[in-house]
């Protein structure tokens, strides 16, 4: 019997006691984390380029603008790139091209809050960051809006696809930043490069996509509107990854802002491993009973807790070399780095729950959704509670407090989710 028919009856065997697709998990799993690990990886050595070739204090103010970009986006929609893989996975592929300019039309209120927030700093004469904020306005809704092919592809399972489109995207993007920073320090022309870069790359890996996978006709008029009200729930993630950087800059300076996203840089990145986990997962939890996903939830849960723990310590232990080989300017990132890492923990066992959810989003009252802004406020704050006595570190707790707010509000939309099954059996039974 060769390996490869060996390794198959092993995975078969294990669903026996994972309880779980083991031949799926092993094929889309190893192309979701070895797209992972090449943009980890490619990402890393950006990091070095900026740690090495730019100033702190450009490079603090990089991070502030693509903050506020990433804050902006929240009007472009992102909510809806869950709807379109759910929607995808139940074959209603007609519903891509609506999404896609649905997204930009809802940027434009992206674009306006950038020139609004251009028109600040020019009426008070920073005229670097006024003319940083007009090219937000000029690429954000497309570049966002261009991503939702990804969204497509996974959900039609086409990950081997989706790596592959990602992989070639991120080369050339992170080849061409590089290459922007041994040419110059100018913060607008890495911006440009920045944004143009993933504007143009997203937008012929969309047209491939509809060139190769023709979407079929089917359109389920909820997707729409569910893709607007789940979009709620990505303020969250929104203003976790966009306001910590913003109030950074604002109270502590670029510099500090710099050291700051160089703490988060190692962690963040590991914890999107956990990321791939759930965009693995959604796609088949969409399509089985929910009865069966209760059997084996929080033993998952509890398992990839311990598992995010251990990865927490190893990386504690890891961070002072890591730091000192690569970068250099930045040893006070390390403390700040290991306080962080705890929160991988948190994200991995949170993970297959928030999964869960999202593959019931038609199920989930519209009015529940809106729960989703407890974390933010929680983290709101948290921040500005905890900025004056502890700095930046206060900024971290106050990330981790949130990520903790977040697990207590999916707790609260699982049981709803899993009320109105039990009610839906009843009443089929009788």
């Amino acid at each position: 019997m060769s390996f490869k028919a060996k390794l198959y009856n092993l995975l078969r065997r294990s669903e026996k006691y994972t309880k779980t697709d083991m031949l799926y998990l092993a094929k889309g799993g190893s192309w979701l984390t070895g797209g992972e690990i090449l943009n980890s990886a490619t990402i890393f050595l950006l990091a070095i380029a900026f740690a090495n070739l730019l100033p702190q204090e450009t490079y603090g103010a990089y991070k502030y603008v693509l903050s506020l970009a990433g804050l902006f986006g929240i009007a472009t929609l992102r909510g809806m790139s869950g709807a379109i893989t759910q929607a995808a996975a139940r074959n209603y592929e007609g519903v891509l091209v609506p999404a896609i300019k649905t997204r930009i039309r809802w940027g434009m209120f992206a674009a306006l809050a950038s020139i609004g927030t251009a028109g600040y700093y020019y009426l008070n004469g920073d005229n670097t960051l006024a003319l940083s904020f007009l090219l937000i306005a000029a690429f954000l809704p497309l570049m966002e809006s261009f991503m939702t092919y990804d969204s497509f592809l996974q959900g039609k399972k086409l990950f081997g696809v989706s790596v592959v489109y990602g992989a070639i995207s991120q080369i050339a993007a992170v080849a061409l930043m590089i290459a922007t920073l041994f040419l110059t320090k100018n913060l607008l022309v890495i911006l440009f490069v920045y944004f143009a870069s993933w504007t143009i790359i997203r937008f012929v890996c969309l047209r491939l996509t509809l060139r190769k996978f023709k979407p079929n006709k089917e359109y389920d008029p909820k997707v729409i509107s569910y893709g607007k009200h789940s979009s709620v729930v990505n303020i969250t993630a929104s203003i976790i990854g966009s306001l910590d950087s913003i109030i950074i800059f604002h109270f502590l300076g670029a510099a500090e802002l710099a050291i700051y996203s160089f703490a988060l840089l190692p962690v963040i990145q590991l914890r999107a491993f956990s990321n791939r986990f759930s965009t693995l997962a959604m796609p088949k939890l969409a399509q089985r009973p929910l009865i069966q996903i209760k059997t084996v939830l929080w033993k998952r849960m509890g398992f990839l807790f311990l598992l995010g723990l251990g990865a927490s310590l190893a990386y504690i232990i890891i961070a002072p070399p890591i730091f000192k080989i690569f970068f250099p300017k930045y040893l006070d990132s390390i403390f700040l780095s290991q306080v962080f890492s705890f929160s991988l923990a948190l994200t991995l066992g949170q993970s297959i729950f928030g999964a869960t959810i999202s593959s019931r989003l038609t199920m989930i009252p519209k009015k529940f959704l809106y729960l989703s802004n407890i974390p933010s406020i929680v983290l709101t704050f948290s921040m500005f509670l905890l900025i004056q006595p502890f700095g930046s570190l206060g900024i971290i707790f106050a990330r981790m407090i949130s990520l903790v707010s977040i697990t207590g509000v999916s707790f609260i939309i699982w049981r709803k989710i899993s009320n109105l099954e039990d009610h839906k059996i009843a009443t089929s039974h009788n």
